[in-house]
């Protein structure tokens, strides 16, 4: 394995896990890891994939846009184009204490249970509600047995149109979270300094420190006045902020975690974003609030009856009917098409008189008008006092809701750490493609972060080989388990009706359960694959891969099979 570095050094031995988890990319490595989590950013940055959306008609005129106008445009490229995947089949299955094998010597096995959902973290407690192993699919196996759950390139995330059953792109969420950041960059004009990335042990997000802020959730993004409108959209994507802790926050400048002592993200940046994050997360007490509060918290709704004049008469009705009807509506209860929904609702629905033991909700909108600036607390008292709400017996678990609704506290890593001097990224919007790929490479041998991102970018002229073959061949599966009764000859035949064609370009090489899964692979890549299927099979007999010439040969004791390759790479390994 004579490949290597920039740095002019093979990966050290302690450190090839790291190394080969920028190939996997599984959730464990990136929480064990989290510079990985902005190599990948850096890698789909690089990747043609994304260049060529640049030319879409979609985003003609792009730049000339508000910051706002950008993110919708690029919201709704990413909704047409991919869909959210998360499951078993995919990636496979792997087991805790091979996992926790694998990285005792970076966190101890009680660091780990805490964070990871699999291993016993209960941070939100809708999954454990549920029972999250039957969540997910894995009731049918050993509570031993977790799926990696592996994070997608940009060029993953588009080969799953080749996959049955798909017929569009598809990513998980940290995949679609750093697919995300890349794009708003490249294809946005939005600089990466304004860029953060936030991972809990469920959820992967984004903020976007423009104007008033932008979060990414998913597919999807959250603005501010969104964060609170109660909607069903706004209620999960709240839902890790108000319920998880966020374990690594990831920037241009470096990272900070949870767990680790050391931080390389630059302090004083990351005190901004803590303080940006929470003025996004914090609302104040308006009459829209309170609706949509009972929008969000249906429970609450039962104490209030809402008062409408119809006919020059005051009619009444019940907050839940409202609700009800504003379901189907394109009208808002919260908004100035309030007026429009209530047209639409049936008036046999009215009463000519008051609704007992029900507060009315007009009065408690036309406090908060008149005296703004209430704090919760306040509101409160001033409410019983005025207009005894305590007729309703769940007034202090609504008043309790709504502060919880208006204010969001993030649990972030905490800023005490030891802070790494080590030499910041730094990239332009109107650096080319090429400018781009010359700095990571020339930035390798400095920036952690920046030489991780050839490998997650697959650059391998520029790398060791090592980990990408450690990678291979101990973590890819699912192609080995779908062939599991297939001879040797059969498998050779399968690999032949697979297209001859690299999910990636130039000579960079995809993984054996890539290949499988999408159903095509370069010589090298079918190679490789041929070498992961025989180690598994018969883990102690040699096999060798040459590469050169246009070919790709695995040969060991049991066969000797040659592949056509477009790639020029030339290369001799044994294992």
């Amino acid at each position: 394995m004579g490949s290597q570095t920039l740095t002019g050094r093979e990966v050290r031995r302690e450190l090839i896990e790291m190394y080969s988890s920028a190939f996997t990319l599984s959730d464990m490595e990136i929480f064990v890891f989290p510079q990985l989590i902005y190599s990948l950013v850096l890698a789909n940055i690089m990747s043609p994939v994304i260049w060529e959306w640049r030319s879409d008609p979609w985003f003609k005129g792009i730049e000339k846009k508000s910051y706002t106008q950008r993110i919708n445009r690029v919201k709704q490229f990413i909704i047409d184009r991919f869909v959210f995947n998360l499951d078993l089949e995919t990636w496979g299955l792997t087991k805790k204490d091979v996992e926790i094998s694998r990285f005792r010597s970076f966190l101890d096995e009680e660091t780990i249970e805490k964070s990871n959902a699999l291993f016993g973290y209960e941070g939100d407690k809708h999954y454990f509600d549920i029972d999250i192993r039957r969540h997910f699919g894995l009731d049918a196996y050993t509570s031993d047995v977790i799926p990696y759950w592996k994070t997608e390139t940009v060029e993953a995330m588009e080969a799953f149109r080749h996959k049955e059953n798909y017929t569009t792109g598809a990513g998980e969420c940290v995949s679609l979270s750093t697919l995300y950041a890349a794009v708003l960059f490249l294809v946005a004009r939005i600089p990466l300094e304004k860029i953060y990335l936030m991972a809990t042990p469920l959820h992967s997000q984004n903020y976007i420190d423009v104007k008033d802020g932008v979060l990414t959730n998913n597919r999807r993004i959250v603005s501010k006045s969104m964060w609170t409108n109660g909607t069903t959209l706004s209620t999960k994507a709240r839902r890790a902020l108000e319920h998880e802790e966020v374990t690594v926050v990831a920037h241009l400048t470096g990272c900070i975690h949870t767990v680790y002592r050391n931080a390389t993200i630059d302090p004083g940046v990351y005190r901004a974003f803590t303080q940006a994050l929470r003025n996004f997360l914090k609302a104040d007490l308006g009459p829209e609030t309170i609706s949509n509060f009972l929008r969000k918290e249906d429970q609450f709704r039962c104490c209030f009856q809402y008062c409408h004049v119809i006919n020059g008469r005051k009619m009444y009705i019940e907050v839940e009917e409202i609700y009800h009807y504003e379901h189907s509506s394109s009208n808002n209860f919260s908004s100035d098409s309030r007026n429009a929904l209530l047209k639409e609702i049936d008036f046999e629905e009215f009463s000519v008189n008051p609704i007992g033991e029900r507060i009315l909700i007009n009065d408690l909108e036309d406090l908060v008008r008149n005296r703004r600036g209430l704090t919760v607390e306040e509101f409160q008292k001033v409410a019983e006092e005025e207009f005894q709400i305590q007729k309703c017996l769940k007034t202090d678990a609504m008043f309790e809701g709504l502060k919880k609704f208006l204010v969001v506290e993030p649990r972030l890593p905490p800023d005490e750490k030891e802070y790494d001097g080590s030499q910041a990224l730094s990239l332009s919007l109107d650096a080319s493609r090429e400018e781009v790929i010359r700095y990571v490479q020339e930035m390798a041998g400095r920036n952690r972060v920046a030489e991780l991102a050839l490998y997650a970018y697959r650059d391998m002229e520029r790398i060791d080989w090592a980990p990408y073959l450690k990678a291979a061949v101990e973590r890819n599966p699912v192609g080995i388990g779908a062939l599991r009764e297939k001879s040797l000859d059969e498998v050779n035949s399968i690999l032949d009706s697979f297209e001859n064609a690299s999910i990636y370009s130039g000579n960079r090489l995809a993984l054996p359960d890539e290949v499988w899964n999408f159903g095509r692979g370069d010589g090298i890549e079918k190679a490789v694959f041929l070498l992961n299927l025989l180690k598994s099979r018969y883990p102690g007999e040699e096999v060798r891969v040459r590469v050169g010439g246009g070919k790709a040969v695995c040969e060991s004791a049991r066969c000797e099979r040659s592949f056509e390759t477009r790639k020029t790479i030339e290369k001799d390994f044994l294992l």
